[in-house]
């Protein structure tokens, strides 16, 4: 049986999909890092990319360490959804990112396509990064969601 695929966005979340609480005791100071990525990683692709068929390609924008473990951390599926990377770095740029069985190209952030993960931390490049992201008209929860 097939359906009609919707390609309206997807909505926006009403509530975010991870919380901290920092505070002196917290287990998160005795987690390894790894571990806290994978439970976010899920939690994002349960929420979003699984729910909504406008996410059924998708770009990594950030080619860096983070959007590299991002991308390791998610299921083989989600891996075959990832269309690109994108970065501002020309060393990055035209080249593949490779892992295993994937190789995933990294273009410019102007070439690239909607929807978009995040993987950038923001007050890192001096508001460039932000600029870029604006630049593009994006709206969040339907264009792209922050991961870092």
């Amino acid at each position: 049986v097939t359906r009609p695929v919707s390609h309206a966005p997807p909505p926006p979340l009403r509530s975010p999909l991870v919380v901290y609480r920092y505070h002196a005791a917290a287990v998160t100071h005795a987690t390894p890092r790894a571990l806290l990525l994978r439970h976010r990683t899920a939690a994002l692709e349960a929420a979003v990319l699984s729910a909504h068929p406008s996410w059924a390609r998708f770009t990594i924008w950030g080619a860096g360490r983070d959007g590299r473990d991002f991308f390791k951390a998610m299921s083989e599926d989600g891996k075959r959804r990832v269309a690109a990377f994108c970065d501002v770095d020309p060393k990055k740029i035209g080249s593949k990112y490779i892992y295993e069985a994937h190789r995933v190209p990294i273009v410019h952030f102007r070439e690239a396509q909607p929807p978009f993960v995040l993987c950038v931390a923001l007050g890192r490049t001096g508001g460039a990064f932000e600029a870029n992201v604006t630049s593009l008209g994006l709206r969040e929860g339907l264009d792209y969601y922050h991961f870092c």
